[in-house]
């Protein structure tokens, strides 16, 4: 029996971006295991990647070309030949773009990170094409904004060292479920004594784990920051050396952080006063008066709401008040993506658009709900084309009711590339099947570590599956592009992908990365101890000019949730509870919902209630209850528990809504509204009623 080793890299949305060793056997891949030389890896991989190799080898991959032959939304194909689907694709794209090619658009995001099957070949073709821009908003984008605004990029500390932190704060997160290698180290931290605080809404695993839980209500969290400002500030518990030199506007925090005593702070959070004093004196004391490590986790939980990105500027603050820059083992991250040196405009070829005035709009991805519905009478062409490829946004987009109907218009001509038949998938007019990560080449960068990975092919593509680049490649020759860049091969792409001569990839190039798999960036253990962030003053920038210049507020602040009793009495009057969807603990976004051991364990959509929420309607744990808004509605299964604090509910997510009682999942209930900063969505920006049901629908086949 033949077998051999290859050095592969997880592809999925995580922080983690695990190093990967694949076995394969006479051509087939029979094991997928964590790389224990990877110091980032260390040898463990979550439930979901550990079991790779039945999402490759799942009996319903896709492995042909299939054309609708029902009714949009019933999921009923043909199989068709490659030359046939992609000869239809060709012919309808050019007959649109005749008339206006930003009719078409793309939509895609992190189905897979990598570098040269993301947005490499299939970004220049939209480019040459000219169709419409996308703006990639639905996950990061307010926290990476308010990041650029404040840190210059998104950068932060290296979670490798946190381990001798005293202090770790985990604000946002369930690294548990979401940032495993995170969560080891933390609990490293643990055991040499430091104290862990989870602030969450919700009891997640990881908070039950903590010394501590602080659990503010959904969209509050740049009052709770500015309050542990306002303690900082009023009992002199600040690093005044760190300020002075390495940091922009303190005096405008100062008084914008009076606005915020801790009493007015746990008013608008609806936690104790007592709480917001104990972390913060903690955090100041050990920080500024014992010198110690401390480390803040945030995550993109808080950023979901509308004040999302002043609420990380509020956060991202607060490090540098205390001077934790200065140790390995304390600051903050949300992201170390910015430190990347990627060579974006080579991957992607920007300069293939046409040029000015013709320049194409832009569609925002967290609003195609709306977008597909428009008649065009805003000025604006109607959609008449949708490309889909690493997303399944008729499962994940906000306002799912709106995405299935803009999805089901019969002059909506649709292509998806997927591995399965998605609740998206099920609306295509042409299904390509794309390869699994096994099966092809990619480079990824990493936003949880600072370590460049290769996925070098494991296996032959399963069927008739293609690449991705491939499949975009064969597109571009059909549609008589002829530009050198459509030619690259997959390995000369992954070639192009940093950018060269870089001081921080020294010594790293696809063909180092290809024989060792990984390697770390230089990048200093403690970035910031002494400034240098990659700001235009090279300091933290509590006061930002540049959104001053973008008509923004230049400070922090508190900006309220749009669905919440102070700012919407009336709403909140007819829909009072509070409604969260973070991630299951097996799922991950909508991918791995269809893989069946790990389904089973989920078992069925599920509501977290608490005890006086639930009596208070008639609910009993293990009824099933339906939540509903003016939006629309879905059932889960009740489980009641005070897990959900007081005044909200928890729908972990995301269900594929076909695998549904109801063909629904939480995102019939969240809104298409935008954040503050970053145009991104709001999906815990959103209030319910829950209602006890008693005539479940049989399941969907």
């Amino acid at each position: 029996m033949a077998s051999r080793i290859v050095r592969a890299a997880c592809p999925h949305d995580c922080p983690d971006t695990c190093a990967l060793l694949v076995t394969v056997e006479d051509g087939r891949a029979v094991k997928v295991a964590g790389d224990p030389e990877h110091p980032g890896t260390q040898g463990v991989l979550c439930t979901k990647v550990s079991r790779y190799t039945e999402r490759t080898y799942h009996p319903d991959r896709l492995l042909t070309p299939m054309k609708r032959v029902g009714k949009k939304g019933e999921g009923k194909f043909a199989p068709i030949s490659w030359d046939e689907a992609l000869d239809e694709v060709a012919s309808r794209l050019k007959a649109i773009a005749a008339r206006d090619p930003q009719a078409i658009v793309p939509y895609s995001y992190a189905g897979t990170m990598g570098l040269v099957q993301g947005e490499s070949m299939a970004a220049r073709f939209f480019h040459k094409l000219g169709a419409s821009l996308l703006d990639r908003t639905i996950c990061a984008s307010a926290g990476a904004t308010a990041l650029r605004y404040t840190y210059g990029a998104s950068v932060g500390m290296d979670m490798e060292h946190v381990a001798d932190a005293k202090l770790v704060i985990i604000w946002g997160g369930n690294p548990i479920a979401s940032n495993l290698h995170f969560w080891t180290r933390a609990q490293e931290a643990k055991r040499r004594g430091a104290t862990l605080v989870a602030i969450d809404p919700y009891r997640s695993l990881t908070a039950e784990k903590c010394h501590r839980h602080i659990a503010p209500m959904p969209g509050t969290d740049g009052a709770l920051a500015l309050a542990i400002m306002h303690v900082l500030i009023r009992d002199d518990l600040l690093d005044h050396d760190y300020i002075d030199r390495y940091t922009v506007g303190f005096e405008g925090l100062r008084e914008r952080a009076q606005a915020y005593p801790p009493a007015r702070a746990a008013g608008i959070c609806g936690i104790p006063v007592e709480d917001i004093e104990w972390l913060a004196g903690f955090y100041g004391q050990l920080a500024v008066r014992e010198r110690q490590p401390v480390a803040i986790r945030l995550n993109y939980g808080m950023q979901r709401v509308h004040g999302g990105g002043q609420a990380v500027r509020a956060v991202a603050c607060l490090p540098s008040l205390v001077g934790a820059w200065r140790h390995a083992s304390g600051g903050l991250q949300l992201s170390t993506s910015g430190f990347f040196p990627v060579n974006e405009a080579a991957l992607q070829r920007p300069d293939l658009l046409p040029e000015w005035p013709k320049r194409p709009r832009t569609v925002n991805m967290s609003t195609i709900g709306d977008a597909l519905l428009a008649d065009g009478s805003d000025g604006q062409p109607r959609i008449e084309a949708l490309v889909v490829y690493n997303s399944n946004p008729v499962a994940v987009a906000p306002e799912s009711g709106k995405v299935a109907a803009g999805f089901a218009r019969d002059d909506l001509f649709t292509v998806v590339l997927e591995h399965f038949r998605t609740d998206t998938a099920d609306y295509a007019d042409i299904l390509l099947p794309a390869t699994t990560q096994l099966e092809h080449v990619d480079v990824h960068k990493a936003y949880g570590h600072t370590y460049f990975l290769a996925n070098n092919q494991s296996v032959a593509p399963l069927g008739e599956a293609l690449p991705n680049t491939e499949i975009f490649r064969r597109l571009a020759q059909r549609m008589g592009f002829a530009d050198p860049c459509f030619r690259d091969s997959d390995e000369e792409i992954a070639a192009q992908a940093i950018i060269p001569g870089d001081a921080r990839a020294q010594g790293i190039s696809w063909e180092s990365l290809k024989e060792q798999g990984w390697q770390k960036l230089s990048v200093a253990a403690a970035p910031f101890a002494q400034g240098g962030f990659p700001t235009p003053s090279g300091k933290c920038q509590f006061y930002s000019e540049a959104m001053l210049r973008d008509g923004l507020d230049p400070l922090p602040d508190h900006v309220p949730p749009y669905e919440a009793p102070a700012t919407a009495p009336e709403l909140a009057g007819r829909y009072p509870l509070a409604m969260i969807s973070p991630p299951a603990r097996n799922f991950l976004n909508s991918s791995f919902v269809n893989v069946d051991s790990l389904r089973a364990t989920e078992g069925e959509p599920h509501l977290d209630i608490h005890p006086l929420d639930a009596a208070a309607r008639g609910i009993t744990h293990g009824s099933m209850v339906r939540a509903f808004n003016d939006r629309g509605s879905m059932l889960a299964r009740a489980r009641v528990t005070d897990r959900a604090r007081q005044g909200l509910v928890v729908g972990l997510s995301i269900w594929w809504k076909k695998l549904a009682s109801d063909g629904k999942n939480a995102n019939e209930l969240t809104s298409q509204r935008l954040t503050d900063l970053g145009r991104a969505p709001v999906f815990y920006d959103c209030l319910v009623q829950v209602e006890a049901w008693h005539e479940a629908p049989a399941l969907q086949s």
